[in-house]
């Protein structure tokens, strides 16, 4: 029985044609969509009259359709992909398909796979922020480095949290509740929010909420006692599983606790600060990860089942300090931002697979099993002053500086636990592998533009950007089991030999735009913008001919280093509404040439993870988004997106391939025109609202939405024994009741209990089974998908004082 449902085509020509009688899915809910106020062009302005692509989901939105984090929005932006692989793994963010990252390679990144920048406010910080107690999110598509700090390659995020209102106690409480179709309990969301007024100039803002996920992925194959429990008994035989194995449910939850303080100071109108904490804490105890796709395994596997040999927990806590503060000097207003962010992370893995992949015959041991530690911690400054001009006439110039320095340590330990008694050895500590790895970016920029005003209707602005960095990095490795065991090192012995590396650059990025209004109500727009994001070393020494030693990481040619890519960004949009403000649909078609895109693999010699660069690429597209008020009450919102992003050249050496059997592997080039992985060709959404008065002030409202997305590459081209994952269609429905400030909420996601692939680690080629001493086989498990939640259903409840 197939295990998926694949999207019709005649849906998306359905959310096509619908597009064009109505903005975004997530632009605003309420009943004009040019009232949004965003600040991305780093002024006041409506999404309507922002002569760029934006979108933007404001508060109501987000608490309307339950938003709660980045991977949310997926269903909400068109031209924005945003992978659902649970809280465990990372959360890459492609815009318009920029992406040349299989997606076996995007596991607990704190970085968001790189090509997006995000911001909490004004200060540029990746973070997977729960969504409470926000004014709005803004999405910006494009490069973003002649308006912003932090450099740009495919656009940019922005958080934009409620600040602490002057004279006003307000405040709100907020519970939610729901289970999943596959799963025990109850998942829990509770927060708070305060606001409280200080004197004539003061105001204070607090908010603190915490979720509790049940989670719905079981592990039923965890062994009893790492490295004295046989992984590969057969799960078929009672006895032998009661005396090996164990079953754990639901392991991928999400324990998230997150909140924010502010201090504002706003004694008159020319000066206004703020002084911001926030802290978010997340824990969960495995992955949102199936692998029902295996066949080498004795028993099938659930759709909601991995095969894994220990939990996965993971941890990461995320602070942030900021000041952010707005001087009006008349003509200009002078902005300052600071802020001081760190991260740590703690994590484990199952690395068993891994390890006999190497194939330097781990698997001969009948108990093996082999886990990581894994810890870093990041500290980052930033400084950012710029200048807005607010004078009357034609001419009107932004200016900025940016100062950014950030130091990451990290380290990862690979556990053996019995190996070295099997071989004949000691090494009490069972320590294999040790890895660390340390950066210091020191990064400075300059940047502005300037926008003539030629007639009221038509306006030129030009931008540029210098930048200039430095990153010094440096790492090592060391096997101490080997050392110890077979080659007569001490028992308890570490020895790193640190490795230097780094890069260093810098230049300049241009950016020109123009837009002419035909009317109030329909503009047109063009916009070319340059995007770059920095290289490094690898932190691999260069391997020897032939490379020496039972057990080696070290870097081919081509694996030394990688250069930093950019894009040139060529767009043209309109942004149009009719019948009174009723209709509005706006559009916009790109093409964006990608030089050197950087691609994570793995080295040749050890496997370690390594980035090099493809030879070229290239994206082009279309999006479409629009609303209509129907009637009284009734509104309509659909999306449509098509990004078809493919290489422009032969990419050599792009690729691994697993040559089975075993898990010897070769290279395989990058064709020109392949497809670039991790993005959908096809993405659309359509959402229907409708509110009504009842008696007694009570009111009713119900929506119904739905978001489709078409299949999407493992790796380029398909190639490498890459799996294609199909496309599938969620949908969701609500019914609300108001009355003052409380709302009732019950809603369900998924209704259809749609099994959607998200995402996958390995290739089938992977799908293999090795022997151990006494002939036994040993299931490698490295294969399988990441999937997105079952059905869900809940209920939420608010009050607001």
């Amino acid at each position: 029985m197939s295990l998926h449902r694949k999207t019709s085509l005649p849906w998306f020509a359905l959310l096509a044609s619908t597009a064009l009688s109505g903005t975004a899915f997530g632009q605003e809910v309420t009943a004009t969509d040019d009232d949004v106020v965003v600040t991305a062009t780093r002024r006041d302005e409506t999404v309507q009259t922002a002569p760029i692509n934006i979108s933007a989901v404001d508060g109501e939105a987000i608490e309307m359709l339950g938003l709660q984090n980045l991977r949310d929005f997926a269903r909400a932006v068109p031209g924005v992909y945003i992978l659902d692989q649970g809280n465990r793994a990372g959360t890459p963010i492609v815009f318009r398909g920029l992406n040349a990252t299989g997606l076996s390679s995007f596991d607990g990144n704190n970085t968001g796979g790189g090509a997006v920048a995000t911001y909490v406010g004004d200060i540029p910080l990746y973070v997977d922020l729960r969504l409470n107690d926000m004014e709005r999110v803004e999405f910006l598509l494009g490069p973003q480095g002649t308006l912003y700090g932090a450099g740009t390659l495919g656009g940019a995020i922005r958080y934009i949290p409620r600040r602490p209102q002057l004279g006003t106690f307000e405040g709100e409480i907020r519970g939610d509740g729901w289970s999943y179709s596959h799963g025990k309990g109850v998942s829990t969301d509770t927060g708070i929010t305060v606001n409280l007024p200080i004197g004539n100039a003061f105001a204070f803002r607090a908010s603190a909420d915490l979720m509790n996920d049940r989670g719905f992925i079981d592990y039923p194959f965890l062994v009893q006692q790492v490295g004295v429990s046989n992984p590969n008994a057969n799960p078929a035989d009672p006895a032998a599983y009661a005396a090996n194995l164990k079953r754990a449910r639901d392991l991928n939850t999400d324990d998230t606790f997150s909140a924010r303080a502010a201090l504002r100071f706003n004694p008159s109108d020319t000066f206004d600060a703020t002084l911001s904490y926030y802290y978010q804490d997340q824990a969960t105890d495995g992955r949102q990860f199936s692998q029902a796709r295996l066949t080498n395994y004795p028993v099938p596997i659930g759709k909601y089942e991995n095969a894994l040999r220990v939990p996965e927990f993971n941890s990461r806590e995320t602070q942030l300090v900021a000041l952010e503060a707005e001087l009006d000097l008349g003509f200009a207003k002078l902005v300052s931002a600071t802020g001081y962010s760190t991260f740590h992370d703690l994590g484990q893995r199952d690395q068993t697979d891994l390890l006999i992949g190497l194939e330097y015959s781990y698997e001969q041991f009948p108990s093996f099993t082999s886990f990581t530690e894994e810890k870093s911690r990041e500290r980052t400054w930033t400084q950012e002053v710029r200048l807005v001009s607010q004078f009357d006439g034609p001419f009107s110039f932004i200016a900025g500086a940016f100062y950014n320095k950030q130091k990451v340590d990290g380290y990862s330990k690979e556990f053996t636990p019995g190996y070295a008694e099997f071989n004949g050895g000691l090494r009490p500590d069972a320590l294999e592998y040790y890895s660390v790895n340390r950066s210091d970016l020191r990064e400075v920029a300059g940047y502005g533009e300037a926008t003539f005003q030629i007639t009221d209707r038509w306006q030129v602005t030009g931008g540029i950007r210098y930048y200039d960095y430095d990153l010094k990095t440096q790492s090592a490795t060391d096997f101490p089991l080997l050392y110890s065991v077979f080659l007569g090192r001490d028992p308890y012995s570490i020895d790193l030999d640190f490795t230097p590396g780094g890069q260093k650059d810098n230049g300049f990025l241009f950016k020109a735009n123009t837009s002419y209004k035909f009317t109030p109500s329909i503009m047109v727009y063009a916009t070319f913008s340059q995007g770059y994001r920095i290289g490094n070393s690898n932190g691999l020494e260069a391997c020897e001919v032939p490379p020496s030693g039972s057990q080696t990481v070290c870097a081919q040619p081509n694996e030394l280093f990688y250069t930093a890519d950019k894009t040139n960004n060529y767009e043209i949009g309109f942004k149009t509404q009719f019948l009174d403000k009723r209709v509005t649909l706006n559009g916009a078609v790109y093409y964006i040439d990608w030089e050197g895109p950087q691609v994570a693999a793995a080295s040749q010699v050890g496997l370690s993870p390594i980035i090099i660069n493809g030879a070229g690429a290239r994206s082009r597209g279309v999006e479409l988004y629009g609303s209509a008020r129907l009637a009284e009450g009734l509104s309509i919102r659909a999306t449509y997106s098509y990004t078809n992003a493919e290489l422009t050249e032969l990419s050599p050496n792009l690729l691994q391939i697993l040559t089975p059997p075993g898990f010897s592997t070769v290279y395989v080039d990058g064709q020109k025109g392949d497809r670039l992985p991790g993005s959908p060709e096809h993405q659309g959404s359509f959402f229907i609202d409708y509110e009504t008065p009842l008696s007694g002030d009570w009111t009713l409202g119900a929506a119904y939405g739905v978001y489709l997305q078409s299949d999407v590459l493992s790796r380029t081209g398909g190639r490498a024994g890459g799996l294609t994952l199909p496309g599938f269609d969620m949908h969701q429905a609500q019914l609300r009741l108001e009355k003052g400030g409380w709302k009732f909420t019950v809603y369900g996601e998924n209704l259809f209990n749609e099994y959607a692939e998200t995402g996958v680690r390995g290739t089938p080629l992977f799908d293999q089974s090795v022997a151990d001493a006494n002939g036994d086989p040993v299931y490698v498990r490295t294969y399988g998908t990441f999937v997105a939640p079952p059905r869900r259903i809940g209920l939420r409840v608010s009050r607001k004082f």
